[in-house]
């Protein structure tokens, strides 16, 4: 009967000593993960800043792919939200409670069962020379049973931590991927208008293409701008000779103008384009695509045997840049060959 009382008087100081060393863990938890994202911000930003998104990247929803997930009639921004219920996922709900666009997203995390507590989402978009850090925090308070609970389970960063890493690295997957996303499509023969363009114009080695026209392109519009010319369209680039032998590329940077323009710049000159009947082809998605684009124009003028003369204009216009969109797979570009 003795030992029975020093067995019950020494599980009751167990108990006790558990229960104090509970109750002194911290009363909140804070913790984040990080990932540099090869993309532009925005592209990043408008991802994570829609709901509707979620289930592409979210390490949860994966887990759970039969849960039913409601999605409110504003699904980005501030006060954008869902709600979830789910065997693995239980029942919660999310809101967007402020934003700072391409910056800042704060959000709320409500959950509803297996157990109810609340806590406090931060997304931060930092632009950096490789791209785009995404930093993934969460925050919350920490009441007796959620201290009890991670007493034996483990802390909320070493439950929670490795699915940040697994929602970050699916982010980025599905980041690329979509910038990724291109279509070629031959349109056809049509009638380029024509029209005045004032432009610059250079030679250079093929590899030295890419360079060259990013430092011409900006320097023709930039001329445009300062003397108040309006443009007549986008801009364009004439290729006036593609010598592979020689491994050179002649061509111009060319911005379309309502009329003949008198310049007063040595370097900047004015032509004017004839209309003529030309093949069509659109790429839409990053420029690294234009040598597809190019090599199913030329298939396609093989295959209907179509005469291009020997001095026929090959144009690339520009219809939607990165100056309109910072994901490469809206970018627009069409090929006309006379």
């Amino acid at each position: 009967m003795k030992a029975l009382k020093y067995i019950l008087f020494l599980l009751l100081i167990l108990f006790i000593g558990f229960a104090i060393y509970v109750a002194v863990q911290p009363n909140e938890y804070e913790f984040n993960r990080s990932k540099v994202i090869k993309a532009p911000t925005p592209v990043v930003y408008n991802i994570v800043n829609d709901f509707k998104e979620w289930p592409r990247f979210s390490p949860w929803i994966e887990q759970d792919k039969d849960a039913t997930l409601t999605f409110n009639d504003k699904t980005s921004g501030v006060g954008a939200g869902y709600s979830w219920e789910g065997e693995i996922l239980g029942i919660g709900n999310a809101k967007t409670v402020d934003v700072l666009n391409n910056k800042k997203i704060n959000q709320e995390i409500e959950f509803v069962k297996p157990f109810e507590s609340t806590s406090n989402i931060h997304w931060d978009f930092e632009q950096v020379e490789e791209g785009t850090k995404v930093t993934w925090s969460m925050k919350g308070k920490q009441d007796f049973m959620t201290k009890m609970y991670t007493a034996f389970a483990g802390s909320i960063e070493k439950n929670t931590g490795p699915d940040f890493e697994r929602g970050l690295y699916k982010l980025d997957s599905i980041v690329q991927a979509d910038m990724s996303k291109f279509s070629v499509n031959v349109d056809g023969v049509t009638q380029h208008s024509g029209g005045f363009y004032i432009y610059n114009t250079t030679a250079t080695k093929m590899e030295d293409f890419k360079q060259k026209m990013q430092e011409m392109m900006p320097q023709i519009g930039a001329y445009a701008i300062s003397n108040n010319i309006t443009f007549a369209g986008k801009p364009f680039v004439i290729y006036h000779k593609w010598d592979k032998e020689n491994n050179t590329v002649m061509f111009s940077c060319c911005v379309p103008t309502t009329s003949k323009i008198e310049t007063t710049n040595a370097n900047v000159l004015t032509g004017q384009l004839e209309p003529f009947k030309a093949l069509k082809t659109t790429l839409k998605g990053d420029y690294k695509n234009l040598e597809e684009a190019w090599n199913k124009a030329m298939a396609y003028i093989a295959e209907k045997n179509l005469v291009q003369p020997e001095t026929g204009i090959a144009i690339e216009s520009y219809a939607i840049g990165p100056d309109q969109s910072p994901n490469p797979a809206d970018w627009v570009t069409e090929i006309f060959l006379e």
